[in-house]
């Protein structure tokens, strides 16, 4: 989907989506949701203008609701029924995007694509770097006719508690962290009342944001550098993690853009394994 050999197929350019605008066979999901010390409303934001086209995926709503944690990756039946009302379905190229760019969008691309969906995307920059480039946008919201959205969960790619707990207990994989630096060795407080700080013993610190620069994914080179300085071994599995799930997937993504096919999504992430008094946490940076 690009034409820099040394950038992600899985990410397209603001340039590739513009020109594809009203073409029936791309869709666009706005994905975004941010942290409340982002003071951003996802939701407003998308009413007051988004992508011509795009419909909003509501990380919030479109979860387990019965997890009682936060984005819980929800039912296949209930993905389905989500996405087809939003006229989306498995065969179409599906195009994600989020406020700043290489956010929570690679969360929702996951999603759809251990859902089924094989022609997923995220866009580099965001809607930020969209909107920066006064590039087209609507308040119009679509009412897409719904379709049948055929799902084919690869539940492979998904860590459980008792999986992770394995993992962690005969290091099984190695574990990608996504969460800040301070919350890794535990000098920052977690933002969720209740929670230990640290990480998981045997755990390698990535924090998201180092996989990209103003809003797009950095190049290929760049990202096997950041494995390779965080001492993840690329011929070998991979957990990722993160505070609760969605920017792990950042690190997925980044993993499976270089060729990556052995790793897998803790969903839980540490808002499980933090808020149980018997999981065991490491302090420090190693």
């Amino acid at each position: 989907m690009n034409d820099k050999n040394n950038k992600s197929t899985f990410v397209v350019s603001a340039d590739w989506l513009e020109q594809r605008l009203g073409d029936p066979g791309v869709k666009i999901v706005d994905a975004a949701w941010y942290l409340p010390a982002q003071n951003r409303d996802p939701r407003v934001e998308y009413k007051a203008a988004h992508i011509p086209g795009a419909v909003f995926f509501d990380q919030d709503a479109i979860a387990d609701q019965t997890s009682g944690l936060p984005h819980t990756l929800p039912s296949a039946e209930a993905f389905a029924e989500a996405v087809g009302a939003m006229g989306i379905g498995e065969e179409d190229t599906i195009v994600i995007y989020d406020g700043p760019g290489i956010f929570t969008a690679p969360r929702v691309w996951w999603m759809f694509r251990i859902m089924g969906a094989k022609n997923v995307y995220v866009l580099d920059g965001g809607m930020d770097g969209w909107k920066a480039q006064r590039r087209p946008t609507t308040a119009e919201v679509p009412t897409p006719a719904r379709r049948s959205f055929h799902t084919a969960l690869n539940a492979q790619a998904v860590t459980s508690f008792e999986r992770m707990r394995d993992i962690v207990e005969n290091r099984l994989a190695q574990i990608a962290d996504a969460r800040s630096a301070g919350r890794f060795t535990g000098e920052e407080p977690e933002p969720r009342a209740g929670m230990r700080s640290g990480h998981m013993p045997g755990a390698k610190s990535l924090p998201s944001g180092v996989f990209s620069e103003s809003g797009k994914l950095k190049d290929l080179g760049s990202l096997r550098r950041i494995f390779a300085d965080a001492g993840i071994d690329l011929a070998k599995p991979v957990v990722t993690t993160c505070g609760s799930g969605v920017t792990a997937a950042i690190i997925t993504l980044a993993l499976q853009s270089l060729g990556h096919a052995d790793n897998t999504l803790y969903d839980g992430s540490w808002s499980e394994w933090g808020a149980r008094p018997d999981t065991p946490v490491a302090i420090g940076r190693e």
